[in-house]
């Protein structure tokens, strides 16, 4: 069916960054395939780019092998995996309920591991590439982020360790670090920061990119373009690369904030 089209599977492509990759990836000519746990939601990506669904649970490895194992029957080849499933849970070592450890540590983590483990033979046979979308967490210390930012930061390292065995068979693998992005989880930790500070999404928004460098958080669309290109030809002699995308987040020196902004304290009842 795509003997000529190049195939991408995106995972959590339901909404936000992946939703956004599919859309873009589809209107530059990939046949996509979305998977997520969500078919309402995968529908609706769907309905407006022609991308195919695929309801699967990343964390079950029999689902995995049967997810890419379909694809490459269906579509005849395999060409790009964009690893953009992932959980948040929030909390310090002491804060963190092992089971949320575990939740976390397979979706963000595990999964892409599954993921990877299924689809790298097919994309040594396509020359192929592997994008994982992983987290600013994974390379500056964030608040009661201990499960997070591990996982992303392991996510960083799974993909080099991929880089590294496969890059002479001609996969290429890299990873994406956005920082604060509209997307549906992050709408979700503003209205939490922000309800009780009487902030709406937009102001919590505004409040948490202060002192971003852009001053305001990313766009899905603006992740997705940095995806489709590590994962396209464009990106040729890029392997193992970490790009961040992040409006100048981590260049920012705590230690001379003081000297550059007028801090008001801040006082919550």
């Amino acid at each position: 069916m795509t003997a000529d089209r190049k195939v991408m599977l995106v995972t959590g492509a339901g909404s936000g960054i992946g939703a956004a990759t599919a859309t873009l990836a589809t209107q530059r000519g990939w046949q996509v395939v979305m998977c997520g746990r969500r078919r309402d939601a995968l529908d609706v990506v769907a309905a407006r780019t022609g991308a195919a669904v695929r309801v699967t649970d990343v964390t079950a490895s029999g689902a995995v092998d049967e997810l890419v194992a379909t694809v490459v029957t269906e579509f005849g080849r395999l060409d790009s995996v964009v690893a953009n499933a992932g959980i948040m849970a929030v909390g310090s070592v002491v804060d963190t309920d092992p089971a949320d450890w575990d939740a976390v540590m397979a979706t963000n983590l595990t999964s892409v591991f599954l993921l990877a483990r299924a689809a790298v033979p097919h994309l040594v046979t396509a020359g192929g590439t592997l994008v994982g979308v992983s987290s600013i967490a994974a390379l500056r210390s964030s608040l009661s982020t201990a499960a997070y930012a591990t996982s992303k930061a392991g996510l960083v390292a799974l993909v080099q360790s991929i880089a590294r065995d496969f890059g002479p068979q001609g996969v290429r693998a890299n990873v994406v670090c956005p920082g604060w992005v509209r997307t549906e989880m992050a709408d979700g930790e503003m209205a939490e920061f922000g309800s009780p500070l009487g902030l709406s999404v937009d102001q919590a928004y505004s409040e948490a990119t202060e002192l971003v460098p852009q001053r305001r958080a990313g766009d899905p669309a603006e992740v997705a373009s940095a995806i489709e290109w590590l994962a396209g030809s464009e990106s040729s002699y890029v392997n193992g690369a970490t790009l961040v995308v992040d409006g100048g987040t981590i260049l920012v020196d705590g230690g001379t904030v003081a000297f550059d902004y007028t801090l008001t304290p801040r006082v919550t009842t």
